[in-house]
């Protein structure tokens, strides 16, 4: 009689087990499609808004009073141009400051009071460091509303992003390949330049990418240090003033004429194939170094 009890309980409890679990999984599967839901309806309405806009006219015309002759030559060629420098930059420190928090600084209060602040630094508003770049690359610097003054900035932005990236992915490689490095003779050098970086690549170009992205579609700390929003010309060198994509969309989404509407939309898909350009290379990167180790 006691065991039939037990088992009544035991099946009772598993029944009640599933239809959490059913609850849950139902939930979840809401959650999934009123993103999907929301992400076609966003990209229906910005491709239908875009149709009839979207030509080689629009790629090689500048901005323009009038909607039917505006243009986004300008601002695309100034969000590569900020890209030569966000790029590289911020590659270069990021993945240096992770390879020294991991593989050469020593465990204690210094490395960790130094990885909280980047961590810390990952979550500021985008805006903060727009107005620090204005205080130090603008008017500090005084290198004024040109190229290399918002790539110092955007540099500062997506450093931390990266530096934590870089560092999760390089805390992934197994301790196996550096040992027997290490007793095939290598230094340390030759074990991170050779092992550890190229094992370490596709989660480095992942978190780097999305960095970059991030910061190819920002505009508030472009605003804060006086980047225009019309320019119909294009820069010579990183000194002279530009303006970018975000920019130029985020000026003709305020203008009062309803065409601007359709021209801010072309703006946006042009953006988009850039923004997936640039993951498509990473993901392609990444795939090739997955096969190899």
């Amino acid at each position: 009689m006691k065991k039939l009890i037990d088992q009544e309980k035991v099946i009772k409890n598993m029944a009640g087990r599933l239809v959490k679990n059913n609850f849950f999984k139902f939930l979840f599967f809401l959650a999934t499609v009123f993103g999907l839901i929301v992400l076609v309806v966003l990209l229906y309405r910005i491709f239908t808004q875009a149709i009839g806009w979207l030509d080689i006219d629009f790629l090689q015309n500048f901005a323009s009073r009038r909607p039917e002759e505006a243009g986004i030559k300008a601002a695309l060629i100034g969000s590569l141009w900020l890209m030569v420098i966000v790029a590289p930059l911020s590659l270069i420190l990021g993945v240096g400051t992770a390879i020294y928090l991991e593989e050469y600084a020593k465990k204690n209060r210094f490395t960790d009071f130094i990885q909280t602040n980047i961590s810390n630094l990952a979550g500021v508003p985008s805006i903060v460091f727009g107005l620090l770049g204005l205080t130090v690359f603008v008017r500090g610097m005084e290198l004024g509303r040109s190229v290399m003054a918002a790539g110092l900035t955007m540099s500062l932005l997506v450093l931390p992003v990266i530096v934590v990236a870089a560092q999760e992915a390089i805390r992934a490689v197994p301790n196996q390949l550096r040992e027997a490095s290490y007793g095939m003779g290598a230094t340390k050098w030759q074990t991170i330049y050779r092992v550890v970086l190229p094992a370490a690549i596709p989660g480095i170009l992942t978190g780097s990418i999305l960095a970059l992205s991030r910061a190819i579609g920002e505009t508030a700390p472009l605003v804060v240090i006086g980047i225009p929003t019309f320019i119909a010309y294009l820069p010579k060198s990183i000194f002279d003033t530009f303006t970018v994509m975000p920019m130029q969309i985020y000026n003709w989404t305020g203008r009062p004429q309803e065409e601007f509407q359709h021209v801010a939309a072309a703006g946006i898909v042009v953006l988009l194939f850039v923004l997936i350009l640039m993951n498509s290379i990473a993901v392609f990167i990444r795939n090739k170094f997955q096969k190899r180790f």
